[in-house]
């Protein structure tokens, strides 16, 4: 049977489908590849990102890396190095303790070897900077069930009183730059501590009713007894803390504010209440004798210890889960 002829146009369509069909065969093949190279892409991606996080983790929580690259990567990643009651502690509040620490130690001692002693040294120095960042972060837990704050203005303040501490004026640049020399600290890392420092200061004397009521017993005698604090310490006991210098002492005594409060007295005065510098308790100090420069007082603590007691307890009690091992 004689093949029909076919016309133009059907010739036409013929010729086009076969080009198409020779397109086809390299279009498919291509499509595949570049799936492909997507696919290996992403998987590739994916194992740097694992390998990452596992070095990350090692470093973190194996061989407890406390480098300036892993300190400012813990500044970023929300990681944890304990969880006090509930609430985690970041790694990063605990780096920013321990380094300022231990540069502090090496800025007095010279640098730390790679010895038992020197690892020893370090590992007293991490063991105090995860306390401290733990207790910070319980503080931080209360502080929020109580509506507890501090202002940008309370921070800013402390951080000029720092600024002139013992008296001496000196410009902010001058005092950055003791700040990074002796504790490796930036300005918003030391204005982190003072925050961290004056929540807790507000904590501990907020939850501590036994203080308040020892306080208030303190007023009270120190109206009846006309400001005689052996007097005083004789009838409290142990539940207050009495003190006195025996003789002259620079007005700028790091004695928790005690000093600087005795010389605006004049002999025989006491103070109003004030909170200690290191926010662990009331003062009451009396002034006995002082000269343009020095002082010789005595002076009444109250003990804040319910902060303390708590954070015991926790610890006894499994209140307190860390994600590192320090020896």
């Amino acid at each position: 049977m004689a093949k029909k002829k076919l016309t133009e146009k059907e010739q036409l369509e013929e010729r086009r489908e076969k080009v198409l069909a020779k397109g086809r065969k390299f279009k498919y093949p291509l499509q595949y590849a570049r799936h492909k190279l997507v696919f290996n892409t992403i998987l590739i991606a994916l194992l740097a990102v694992i390998v990452v996080l596992v070095a990350g983790w090692l470093m973190l929580y194996k061989t407890q890396t406390t480098s300036d690259v892993l300190y400012r990567a813990t500044q970023i990643l929300p990681v944890s190095v304990a969880n006090v009651d509930g609430k985690e502690v970041k790694y990063s509040d605990y780096l920013m303790i321990y380094r300022s620490s231990l540069q502090t130690v090496e800025q007095q001692s010279g640098k730390l070897g790679d010895d038992a002693d020197a690892n020893a040294v370090r590992n007293e120095y991490k063991r105090a900077s995860l306390d401290s960042a733990e207790e910070y972060t319980y503080a931080m837990k209360i502080a929020e069930e109580k509506g507890i704050t501090v202002s940008d203005e309370e921070v800013a303040e402390e951080f000029n009183k720092h600024l002139n501490m013992g008296g001496v004026e000196r410009s902010e640049e001058s005092f950055l730059k003791i700040l990074n020399d002796n504790f490796g600290m930036t300005k918003s890392e030391y204005e982190k501590m003072l925050r961290m420092s004056l929540l807790k200061y507000k904590v501990m004397m907020e939850i501590d009713d036994n203080a308040k009521q020892i306080d208030a017993k303190v007023q009270k005698l120190l109206k009846e007894k006309d400001g005689d604090m052996r007097a005083i310490a004789e009838e409290l006991g142990e539940a207050i803390q009495y003190e006195e210098t025996g003789g002259l002492v620079d007005n700028k005594n790091i004695d928790g504010g005690r000093a600087t409060m005795a010389q605006t007295l004049e002999p025989g005065q006491v103070s109003e209440r004030f909170i200690s510098t290191s926010g662990d308790g009331y003062y009451y100090v009396k002034l006995i004798s002082k000269t343009d420069g020095q002082v010789n007082y005595a002076s009444i603590k109250v003990p804040f210890t319910k902060f303390d007691e708590d954070m015991q307890n926790l610890r006894n009690n499994e209140g307190i889960k860390e994600y590192i091992t320090i020896e």
